[in-house]
């Protein structure tokens, strides 16, 4: 206890000898900003863990931590239905978790989404492989917006389909 006491008085005398004695409202906006993103990232991280572990996913080399702070994550179910999308999908496209779950991915998609590309898509879902891709999706606004789409079928331990992930991020 008595470290505690010490490292306070120590923390106050420091504090207590800067011109600045009290911050400026405005950081505390900024602070707010980080908090809410440092929790939504581990909120993200433990649905993703949850689902993972509950259809015993087989372990892949995914750098599931980076990709939740620079991209967004979707992952359907083997019927490509999303069952999840991280929290910064709003940044990207205007669209919150609630709003996308049980819906296709398709539902970003619109007129200037090239058919070809699409296709394309499919044939690898069909085929349970990875694909990459840029496709012109919509924002919830309707305005259109480039991204690149980084999908992979997801096996259980059996070696069956579980889900799909996919890493998006605007290009």
């Amino acid at each position: 206890m008595n470290n505690f006491r010490q490292y306070e008085d120590a923390i106050a005398m420091y504090h207590n000898g800067l011109n600045v004695k009290t911050p400026p409202i405005f950081c505390w906006d900024f602070h707010n900003e980080f908090l809410t993103a440092v929790k939504s990232f581990f909120q993200d991280l433990n649905k993703l863990n949850s689902i993972a572990s509950q259809n015993k996913w087989i372990q892949n080399n995914w750098d599931i931590k980076n990709s939740l702070k620079e991209e967004v994550i979707i992952v359907t179910d083997a019927k490509l239905k999303i069952v999840f999308a991280s929290h910064n999908i709003v940044k990207m496209n205007g669209y919150v978790e609630a709003e996308v779950l049980g819906k296709s991915p398709k539902m970003f998609q619109g007129e200037a989404t090239n058919q070809i590309t699409s296709n394309e898509i499919r044939k690898a879902i069909v085929e349970q492989q990875p694909f990459e891709k840029i496709v012109m999706n919509y924002k919830k606004n309707g305005e259109v917006y480039a991204c690149l789409i980084k999908g992979f079928p997801v096996f259980n331990t059996k070696g069956d389909l579980s889900h799909y992930i996919a890493f998006e991020k605007a290009a």
